[in-house]
């Protein structure tokens, strides 16, 4: 009945009315989202691509509905929903669209909360902790494979970060009290029950993980998932403390559906908080991926020979785990992220041991080595990398372009412009630009 609603409509207007309707709408949106470059055809290019991409694949007018890496441009991930929406493409909706499209992302995330606890409840956790699906339409886990399934279990952390970024840049913090709290328990949870206690390293410890880099799988103490498991626990303690304090009745209703009653749990929350291992060579002074990275044979992309490119094409997957290559950010994702939390001079030191063994075989890499390097003052770097990013799918960067275009590091795009060469942060609720 909708659907012959919609084409009687249609049918009423008829073509021309149509196309004038469509192109006042398209307007309306590059005034709001439009990025101006001079004297650069193939950046200006580049970025505008983009963004039309991404609204032709997202509107935000449903709270069921997400974006898939591929949108409506390939077949291929099926139109499922990744991390990708959480860590990359919400920055891009809380700057350039009403903030209600970017609250429905979350949500969606929120509206999946039973299905992300049962996700957990399988493999073994309890109480109510949750794990979200990797991959997934309507919260239950859809992809099948297990070193990805079962342990790149950062993405956890991602939906987490979101909700503190959208908080960060609307001031809508009341979500919190609405939706957040429940979520940040659940993830939270997961953490705690996910780390084990160490008794040789005096620390607590986290084992069979794979991070943001899937050219590893099945590591000990990948840092960055890690870190980002601390940054969550805390962030949940915060969110406690908010609601109790300005939403009284709602923190003991959402304590009460949570089953959160034991204190114990928090204490132990901090108990990790201050024990976490965060894996550090002091001699390089560098955040080391994981435990045994540093044993790898190390070299840089230079002595790759461009015929092998990309990796996943010509190597086996024996070959490419055991090597050093880095298929994105991994250490630098997590740099990215919590920026205030580090120094210059610390980034500085990761980006340049990290950002030569990285082969950028994902999408989603060019646009966080953009704005890292932006901020370093490395400005060809940067702007190398922008255009890796800008025109991954115009120029087929990453000879995949036929199975659709990479709508979700499209975002990233518009990131690197504004967060890298813009320097947009929101820092202590004000924002920033250091361009």
């Amino acid at each position: 009945d909708r659907c012959r609603q919609v084409l009687e409509l249609a049918a009423l207007k008829g073509f021309d009315k149509m196309l004038e309707e469509q192109a006042e709408a398209w307007q309306n949106k590059w005034t709001e989202a439009d990025i101006l470059i001079e004297g650069d055809v193939a950046a200006q290019q580049g970025i505008r691509f983009n963004i039309f991409q991404l609204y032709q694949t997202y509107t935000g007018e449903d709270e069921r509905l997400n974006i898939g890496p591929k949108g409506f441009t390939g077949e291929k991930y099926g139109g499922s929903t990744y991390w990708d929406t959480e860590a990359y493409c919400l920055p891009f909706y809380l700057a350039t669209a009403d903030q209600k499209v970017a609250r429905n992302l979350l949500v969606y995330r929120y509206r999946h909360l039973p299905k992300a606890i049962e996700n957990a409840r399988k493999l073994g956790f309890t109480d109510g902790a949750a794990l979200y699906p990797m991959v997934t339409m309507n919260g239950e886990e859809c992809h099948n494979e297990w070193e990805i399934t079962f342990e790149e279990i950062h993405r956890n952390g991602a939906i987490a970060y979101a909700i503190y970024d959208y908080i960060r840049y609307t001031g809508d913090k009341d979500y919190l009290a609405e939706c957040g709290l429940e979520v940040l328990i659940g993830i939270a949870r997961f953490w705690a029950q996910r780390v084990h206690w160490s008794k040789r390293r005096g620390k607590y410890v986290m084992h069979g993980v794979t991070g943001p880099n899937e050219y590893e799988n099945n590591v000990n103490n990948n840092w960055y998932t890690n870190y980002i498991a601390v940054w969550c626990l805390k962030y949940t303690l915060h969110a406690l403390e908010w609601v109790k304090n300005n939403h009284p009745n709602r923190y003991e209703t959402v304590l009460e559906k949570a089953k959160f009653y034991n204190h114990s749990e928090t204490s132990k929350w901090e108990h990790i908080i201050a024990n976490m291992y965060l894996p550090y060579d002091d001699e390089l002074r560098v955040f080391v991926q994981h435990d045994g990275f540093l044993d790898k044979e190390l070299q840089t992309v230079d002595a790759l020979p461009q015929t092998v490119r990309p990796l996943n094409q010509n190597w086996s997957w024996d070959r490419i785990l055991r090597s050093c290559f880095i298929k994105q950010a991994d250490v630098l994702q997590g740099l990215y992220f919590f920026q205030d939390d580090f120094t210059e001079e610390t980034i500085r030191r990761n980006f340049e041991f990290y950002e030569p063994m990285t082969v950028h075989e994902s999408s989603l890499s060019p646009c966080i080595h953009a704005i890292l390097a932006a901020r370093l003052g490395l400005e060809e770097k940067a702007y190398q990398m922008y255009l890796r990013t800008a025109r991954l799918d115009l120029d087929d960067y990453n000879n995949d372009t036929e199975d659709g275009c990479h709508i979700t590091s499209m975002a990233g795009t518009w990131m690197a412009v504004v967060k890298g060469f813009g320097g947009m942060r929101v820092k202590n609720d004000l924002l920033h630009l250091d361009p």
